[in-house]
């Protein structure tokens, strides 16, 4: 891959984007291209195109999206919808029209039945219902899918998609009320902590089992997708491995240093059973996680507490 491409990171000041310019930056990719929201409103199909005609980047990677937990996605359906299929619509379609010759889209590994086989092959994919408490969202992102599954097959253009499990680390979002589960636990954890070791209610039971990737090792895999031809259009990103809400949440609450008593709310959706990604198919490609999950929880509470206050912005 020439490091002088001009790569254009969709998202870069998330967590995702972020984390995959560092890792970019340290290969010595020297020309990284990026926009805030406030920049360039990803929604706006003529901003856009506007952008790549003045831009011409030979990369894509979309880290964009709307993006939140259970509370969220019910709470705020339409956006989750339409939002989502808007940014990625427009990035896709103006790749194509702008003659990109690789794009990267991420998704989630939501974008699979609720009651899936276990572990989730990429072949499930759109071969039973949905889980309805994100299924908005997941919906969004089949499309986004199935529209690179289409350029590909079309015009012969090395679109890729890669569907991570649920991703945690620095530039996470901690907001209790559209967070996801891990995030939310820390925060939750911290709080009760340094006031007085008070119970922590959590939502459902305990028992869904969930997967966790750190999204450093998200990032190295966005790199390895962009310096190989991958053979096909759709790979599972993830460790393989699994365990409990209510084992995460133990080791959440060991790692913070809470020693009050957990409450678990029951009348409050579970959400998937399990939801667990074989991760074979991108294994045999040369690209396996690296990061285990105690040491990148430990990492990420680190992180917590240098940025309580103030989330720094990536710098090109």
């Amino acid at each position: 891959m020439n490091r002088e491409a001009k790569i254009y990171i969709a998202g870069h000041k998330g967590m995702v984007g972020s984390a995959i310019a560092r890792k970019l930056q340290s290969l010595d990719y020297s020309n990284i291209i990026g926009k805030s929201s406030k920049e360039l409103d990803l929604r706006i199909q003529r901003d856009v195109n506007a952008f790549f005609e003045v831009e011409k980047p030979d990369i894509v990677i979309d880290a964009a999206a709307r993006v939140g937990g259970i509370m969220a996605n019910q709470t705020y359906p339409y956006p989750f919808l339409m939002e989502n299929l808007q940014i990625q619509n427009n990035l896709i379609d103006a790749s194509i029209k702008h003659d990109v010759e690789k794009f990267i889209f991420l998704g989630s590994s939501c974008i699979y039945p609720k009651l899936a086989p276990q572990p989730i092959k990429e072949e499930y994919l759109l071969t039973s219902p949905l889980e309805s408490s994100n299924e908005w969202y997941a919906i969004a992102k089949i499309a986004g899918v199935k529209a690179c599954e289409a350029i590909r097959r079309q015009y012969g253009k090395d679109y890729v998609s890669l569907m991570p499990t649920n991703l945690y680390g620095p530039y996470d979002n901690f907001d209790l009320e559209t967070s996801h589960v891990l995030p939310a636990m820390i925060r939750k954890f911290h709080e009760a902590k340094i006031n007085g070791n008070r119970p922590v209610e959590l939502w459902g039971s305990g028992s869904p089992m969930r997967e966790f990737l750190h999204v450093d090792d998200m990032a190295e895999a966005v790199v390895f997708a962009l310096e190989n031809k991958l053979e096909d259009n759709l790979y599972n990103v993830g460790t393989g491995k699994d365990l409990s809400i209510k084992d995460l949440a133990l080791l959440i609450q060991d790692t913070v240093g809470h020693k009050g008593e957990i409450i678990w709310d029951a009348t409050k959706p579970d959400g998937t059973p399990r939801k667990l990604l074989d991760v074979s198919k991108l294994a045999r490609e040369g690209w396996r996680a690296k990061i285990r999950l105690e040491e990148g929880i430990k990492n990420t509470y680190r992180w917590f507490l240098e940025h309580q206050d103030s989330f720094k912005e990536v710098k090109f």
